[in-house]
């Protein structure tokens, strides 16, 4: 896919509420789980929240620009922790630009600007309606002036990146067939003594209790399973894939970086939970039922049905005890000066 740099001094991330975990669901997270993922999770709907095919080409990120922000928005704060723990690794004056790799709509982009002062950040995306909100977003916060956007497709366009101080990928890198090649590439970018931040991992978000009323008990143990086994089949679909163990600091290390830290950040919303988180957890049930129907049990999915049905007095849309609970974990690698 061509590159296409939107200048303007305004602009640039989560396709992280795009890229973020993996499944049918929609992960939340600002990554875009691809899965925002957000995460996002990835899911067969996407973790951050969006149906595809096994390498996630097919998914419509447009379409899903309101929901992926709607899930970074909402963990925000875990990300604003973050940023802060990562300019803690890298001290604010020697970062001077930083790129956001499945950037989505720019929410993880800005809190980045937010947390590098000094910085210019690039929203590097392969959806041009994402990256327009992310330049909207930019200009909003008042760091548009530090925020550029990049459309760029990885592993093809790595060469049109240029270097940077900073490179944070969220639920991304496990969409590239040859993530040991992926991450050599991003070392490549890195200018000496600069950081990686890859967000990759967690667990799994909760939102009901375990005897949640509707079917057998553990009813999101078992999505999980069948979203682990469909996230399988996505990785060994995609092209000039290679199954690695994900000890991510050993491919940092591989890749010729030091780990320099790994932190888990959380995600905490008690029900009752406000009217648009709740909307997010239907979203990534919905996701799930259309992505996993024909691995899960008869059980299970008529239990989905019905806390998808608006009529059923325990669905989602009604019960006041459903939660939103996940983490995500952040692993780094420094480049020699």
């Amino acid at each position: 896919m061509s590159t296409n740099e939107h200048t303007s001094q305004g602009h640039a991330h989560d396709r992280q509420a795009h890229h973020g975990g993996h499944g049918p669901g929609t992960g939340h997270g600002p990554g875009k789980s691809h899965g925002s993922g957000t995460g996002h999770g990835h899911a067969p709907g996407h973790g951050h929240g969006h149906g595809h095919g096994h390498d996630g080409s097919d998914l419509d990120w447009a379409a899903m620009a309101s929901l992926l922000t709607q899930q970074a928005e909402t963990q925000s704060p875990l990300y604003a922790e973050a940023a802060a723990w990562l300019a803690s690794l890298a001290p604010a004056a020697s970062v001077r630009r930083i790129l956001d790799f499945g950037s989505g709509p720019g929410v993880v982009t800005v809190l980045l600007a937010e947390a590098f002062p000094e910085a210019e950040v690039v929203a590097v995306d392969a959806t041009p309606e994402l990256l327009a909100l992310a330049r909207e977003r930019a200009d909003a916060r008042g760091v548009g002036d530090r925020v550029s956007t990049l459309r760029a497709e990885l592993p093809e366009d790595f060469g049109a990146l240029g270097t940077a101080d900073l490179i944070w990928a969220s639920n991304s890198l496990h969409h590239i067939g040859d993530q040991r090649a992926a991450l050599a590439a991003f070392a490549d970018v890195l200018n000496p003594g600069g950081l990686i931040a890859l967000a990759e991992g967690g667990l799994p978000s909760r939102h009901l209790p375990w005897n949640q009323g509707v079917g057998r008990p553990g009813l999101e143990a078992r999505l999980d399973a069948a979203n682990a086994d469909w996230f399988g089949e996505m990785r060994a679909g995609l092209p000039d894939t290679k199954e690695e163990i994900d000890d991510w600091g050993a491919l940092l290390a591989d890749a010729g970086l030091t780990p320099s830290g790994t932190r888990s950040f959380l995600c905490d919303v008690p029900a009752p939970l406000p009217a648009a988180v709740r909307e997010q957890v239907v979203a990534h049930y919905t996701r799930l039922r259309e992505g996993l129907a024909e691995r899960i049990a008869d059980d299970d999915r008529a239990a989905v049905d019905r806390l998808l049905d608006p009529a059923e007095p325990l669905s989602l849309h009604a019960r006041p005890d459903v939660f939103l609970l996940t983490a995500r974990t952040v692993h780094t690698g420094r480049k020699a000066k």
